[in-house]
């Protein structure tokens, strides 16, 4: 009995290694389940696409991480265009940060069991500062979503305490399900608004304007007042 093809809800677009990428991480997806998430996955999507051990070396230098990271970005992806409909203007910030990280949770339960495997890949220590880096571009494009426009250390704070969300978040997600996960989600957001409220007032860039006067002072050869 052959296999049905894959049918994919993200065609492969670009250039020949593009749509060979895809069309490998689509592979990848139907065996993760039965394999996981590693390099004999790697190995069997790749063949199921007629590479050889070659052109797979050529395509996945990193193997499974690369994989991952196609994974993940085109969970983004995903995201994004289910929030393309939505103004993020319309909401207030606890809102569309709860509506960003809700979309990003369900984009990856699409594909449920071949994420599981992946997450797991991604907690292994040697693949931690990947899983770590992934986070940040969600949160980034979370944020640029929600109309962050910060340049200054706002626009990592925020990045890096999104992480410190979607990282747990979407774990809860995979196993343990949405109701978990949204409620996590909501406790989360509330830490995160009395952050801000905290946060709201104090002048953080005072010091480095102050080591900036100080230096100025001493270039053109003015006194410094202590």
């Amino acid at each position: 009995m052959t296999e049905a093809p894959h049918l994919s809800n993200d065609p492969p677009k670009g250039d020949w290694a593009d749509r060979m990428e895809q069309a490998v991480l689509d592979a990848a997806l139907e065996r993760a389940p039965a394999l996981g998430w590693n390099s004999r996955m790697v190995r069997a999507a790749c063949e199921a696409n007629g590479l050889s051990p070659g052109d797979e070396e050529l395509l996945f230098p990193n193997g499974a991480r690369d994989l991952a990271a196609l994974l993940s970005r085109r969970h983004d992806d995903r995201a994004m265009a289910s929030l393309a409909d939505v103004d993020p203007k319309s909401l207030k910030i606890r809102e569309r940060i709860a509506r960003a990280v809700s979309a990003r949770m369900e984009a990856g339960a699409a594909d449920l069991e071949a994420t599981k495997r992946c997450a797991a890949f991604l907690a292994l220590p040697t693949n931690v500062d990947l899983g770590l880096q992934l986070a940040w571009e969600t949160a980034d494009e979370l944020w640029n979503w929600a109309g962050d426009t910060a340049t200054d250390w706002n626009h990592y704070s925020k990045r890096a305490i999104l992480s410190g969300i979607l990282i747990p978040a979407l774990t809860m997600r995979w196993f343990a399900g949405k109701d978990a996960a949204d409620a996590f989600v909501a406790r989360r957001i509330d830490n995160v608004m009395a952050f801000e409220k905290w946060k709201a007032g104090k002048d953080f860039d005072a010091p480095l304007r102050k080591v900036t006067d100080v230096l100025s002072r001493l270039r053109y050869g003015a006194k410094t007042g202590v």
